[in-house]
């Protein structure tokens, strides 16, 4: 139990060093997610970090949908004792004043992607419901987070293109997640051969971002539609005081690109705290591929949390305009979308989503099926 720098911190949660979580579980991890829009279809950015203290890893990446080809840059190296320590080969992550600025860089590399950006956030951090999931008797998933919505400052390069980045068109969302779910290497399945292959995980995540407020939805279901968690709130900015509204459970309608599982057109509806029907529809402008290198989906040796040596530094490119290799990667879809409220509004932001194996409700009912 070595000590390190944010051992001096009053934030000791056990009796061991921070270095030392208060699980063995080689699943914990700790990671932050970001990503940038400039309200329009002109491009995307996702960019995330993360630590896995019981596998001995940190790493981070970036992925930006601009043109028809995604630039993925990502680095990985041994996390050390040191969890300040957020610098993983040219990315870094600095908190300048917490659950409110936090700055974000990639240095020039070979690739020709490289950012110096800084988010504030607009509304106040909200904290989401816990999701927690057990897979026979073993926890699968046991994870907190909180979300938050605000606009970037800075400059960012990619494509041989360099951006000015203004807070007054350059928005985003991000979010802090912790806790157990599946990172690092696989391991012997064990038991687990024996679940359903036909089983499906149906998933949405939408912080949309208007003018004054935000907007914040989220929905998993099970292969036969049935909810396992759902959220549905309004949020005003920070200097409108108005308390969160929290709305009824999330309905669904979703409209799909003939021969994918890519969402053509969503409509999300829900009731409000007067029992109204508001409803969201959601026009996707362009889409990150999380699957496409950046170790949300395990693919080519590279995932989340796994070993790739002292400090592996790697930049892909992918041609998203052609349908076959779309294919591929089309698993976990960060879509940027134009929102429009049934009361007028209209605002920007991203829909997650994935619909993974069976999903009975939209006709998927092999793990196989695509739209007709």
């Amino acid at each position: 139990m070595p000590l390190s720098p944010a051992d001096d911190l009053l934030v000791h949660q056990t009796t061991d060093t921070i270095d030392y979580v208060f699980t063995s579980d080689r699943n914990f991890y700790d990671r932050y997610y970001f990503n940038m829009h400039s309200c329009s279809d002109e491009l995307f950015l996702v960019t995330g970090m993360g630590q896995y203290p019981n596998l001995g890893t940190t790493d981070a990446f970036v992925c930006i949908s601009h043109g028809d080809t995604q630039y993925t840059v990502r680095a990985s190296r041994e996390l050390g004792t040191d969890r300040l320590d957020t610098r993983v080969g040219p990315f870094s992550v600095e908190v300048v004043e917490g659950l409110k600025t936090l700055r974000l860089v990639l240095d020039e590399n070979e690739w020709g992607v490289s950012f110096d950006l800084t988010f504030r956030g607009v509304i106040d951090a909200l904290e989401e419901p816990k999701m927690q999931m057990r897979q026979f008797a073993r926890v699968s998933m046991d994870t907190s987070r909180f979300a938050q919505v605000g606009s970037y400052e800075g400059h960012l390069t990619v494509a041989g293109q360099t951006y000015e980045v203004t807070p007054s068109k350059w928005k985003g969302v991000r979010d802090h997640s912790w806790g157990v779910r599946q990172v690092g290497e696989p391991v012997p399945p064990g038991i687990t051969v024996t679940a359903q292959r036909s089983a499906g995980f149906f998933h949405n995540w939408i912080p949309a971002q208007f003018d004054d407020f935000m907007i914040k939805l989220m929905f998993d279901e099970d292969a036969e539609g049935q909810r396992m968690l759902d959220e549905s709130a309004k949020v005003y900015n920070i200097g409108i005081e108005k308390p969160i509204e929290r709305f009824g459970p999330p309905r669904h309608e979703f409209s799909y690109k003939s021969g994918t599982r890519e969402i053509e057109k969503a409509i999300v509806r829900f009731r409000d705290a007067n029992d109204r029907d508001l409803v969201l529809t959601t026009q996707p402008l362009r889409t990150v591929y999380l699957a496409a290198g950046s170790g949300y989906i395990p693919m080519d040796g590279w995932g989340h949390g796994y070993y790739q040596g002292p400090l592996v530094v790697e930049g892909h490119t992918y041609d998203m305009g052609d349908p076959a290799v779309r294919k591929q990667y089309a698993l976990l879809n960060e879509t940027l979308c134009r929102f429009e409220l049934s009361t007028g509004e209209v605002g920007y932001g991203m829909h997650e989503n994935m619909c993974m194996g069976t999903y009975k409700p939209y006709g998927f009912n092999a793990a196989d099926a695509v739209a007709p």
